[in-house]
């Protein structure tokens, strides 16, 4: 019996009619909990093979080493093992992750940021050249989402990446609320949909997250949004789109609820940001989802995805500075002097900046225009496509994020089959499907006629092999499905610490 099956023996054993009482009596009783470890470990041992392929094949270190490796040999090392890892990506294997792959934009991004590789933004008088970077990135965004069509100063910053675009945001409500309406028990409203960023802020700062139902075409309900409002409400989440299913969030009702409410919103476009834009004036047709809503008090776009810059960068994008002001930190008596940060951390790499403003730049309004329309012709063929297998059904009605799952048979081991052929795509929960996040690496020749006869194959062989289960099936499916959730959670926790494990 397997770790799903075994504890879902134990609920119906017990018949509890709350879960969360009775999770965790059941998880104290001795030969319950000496089963779970055992399964614990059993799942851990097959996924370390896999998160740990390096081992005895290349030097580990525990402890630093008695005598410094040679540069040489260090960098060796690292090359080495980029080109066994590049290969799956570059060749458009891999949903989401990395969104250009073009070997000379990636060396003008290397240069530039190499350039400014000993900056700080923290110290802005030594390295005014990092603060340039960064507000003009700030500047360039803002214009793309809508600054130019109100009489507002939209302003903002750059954070280290989406989930601290969004803590930021999220952080800067609650300070707010609590100095302008004495609001000391905050609520944000949050579709079920929303980022898992939006969890993360509200266990950070305190707040309460009340999450509302999406409708059948998984756009968030706004009339759920409209009743959940109350007087200790600070702010409301909308998707342009949403990470599971590509859906944009009816953005428009949502503006003017938080409008009428007095209230936030915030508009998480970290994914479609630097998609959007462009689709529109390629001639799709969109809902308004950005600054020219006039209850739209901000948003957050990714320069690290569809903006095409390295590795960890975003923008967190406010109405007015008043507003922004609630988002930084200032020390003011410290001994060793005048603390200020404008974001979650202090040191802030100017070669991040340098290398996104680089990337900005080189690319202009006709290449973001020219990448937009060859990434939404490969989603719509790899939608057409899959809409025509009659055992799998697409999810709402998407735009470059295409999810689809079946009424017939286990999601997951399509998935699964699918990685055995080299493939990398996105397990969803709630319900249970795959996605795959259309980008620059997917438009390549060639490659979407392989996903989708790869994906012909899969369902085929899953069809004819009911009860295979092979890698991390079984782990999705149980999941979607354990009602014991702290289950699920103690399983997490054990893959992160596997990660760092030596």
């Amino acid at each position: 019996m397997n770790l799903k099956n075994f504890v879902l023996t134990q609920f119906e054993r017990l018949n509890p009619r709350l879960v969360g009482a009775v999770e965790k009596p059941l998880k104290a009783i001795p030969f319950v909990n000496r089963r779970l470890e055992q399964e614990y470990a059993a799942i851990m041992a097959d996924l370390e093979h896999e998160l740990k392929p390096y081992r005895g094949e290349f030097a580990s270190y525990a402890r630093l080493p008695e005598n410094g490796r040679a540069p040489a040999d260090i960098l060796a090392d690292i090359q080495t093992l980029t080109h066994r890892e590049e290969a799956r990506w570059k060749e458009g294997f891999v949903s989401g992750a990395v969104f250009y792959g073009d070997d000379d934009h990636i060396q003008f991004l290397n240069q530039a940021a190499n350039l400014a590789a000993a900056s700080n933004a923290l110290h802005a008088h030594v390295w005014p050249s990092a603060s340039k970077f960064e507000a003009e990135v700030v500047a360039m965004t803002a214009d793309m989402l809508g600054a130019a069509h109100t009489p507002d100063d939209i302003c903002g910053t750059l954070t280290s990446g989406g989930t601290e675009s969004i803590l930021m945001a999220m952080k800067t409500y609650r300070d707010w609320a609590r100095d302008t309406k004495g609001i000391t028990q905050p609520e944000v409203i949050a579709p079920v949909t929303a980022h898992a960023a939006f969890d993360k802020a509200a266990h950070y700062f305190g707040l309460k997250l009340v999450h509302i139902p999406v409708d059948d075409n998984f756009r968030a309900d706004w009339i759920a949004a409209k009743n959940a409002i109350n007087k200790n409400t600070i702010a409301m989440v909308g998707s342009a789109p949403t990470f599971p299913h590509g859906m944009i969030d009816p953005i428009s009702e949502m503006s003017a609820l938080a409008q009428e409410a007095g209230i936030g919103f915030h508009v998480d476009a970290c994914v479609g940001g630097f998609v959007l834009p462009w689709a529109e004036k390629l001639g799709y047709h969109l809902p308004p989802f950005d600054f020219r809503l006039p209850g739209v008090t901000s948003m957050s776009a990714d320069t690290h995805k569809y903006g095409l810059a390295a590795k960890g960068s975003s923008v967190v994008l406010y109405r007015t500075p008043e507003l922004r002001r609630y988002q930084y930190f200032v020390v003011t008596d410290w001994p060793g002097g005048m603390y200020f940060s404008p974001s979650m951390a202090g040191s802030r790499p100017g070669a991040a900046a340098a290398a996104t403003w680089a990337a900005l730049v080189s690319i202009g309004q006709s290449g973001y225009l020219e990448r937009t329309r060859r990434i939404l012709e490969t989603a719509q063929f790899i939608r057409q496509e899959i809409e025509t297998m009659p055992n799998l059904r697409v999810l709402g009605d998407p735009l470059f994020i295409i999810a689809f799952t079946s009424d017939n048979f286990d999601i997951y081991r399509v998935m699964d089959r699918l990685g055995q052929k080299g493939w990398s795509l996105n397990g969803l929960h709630k319900p249970s499907c795959i996605h795959i996040m259309v980008t620059n690496l997917h438009t390549q020749p060639g490659v979407k006629e392989r996903l989708i006869a790869d994906l012909r194959e899969a369902v085929t062989f899953v069809q004819a092999n009911p009860q295979a289960e092979s890698g991390l099936a079984p782990v999705y499916g149980m999941a979607a499905s354990l009602p014991a959730r702290g289950v699920v959670g103690d399983m997490l926790k054990r893959y992160l610490d596997l990660l760092y494990k030596v």
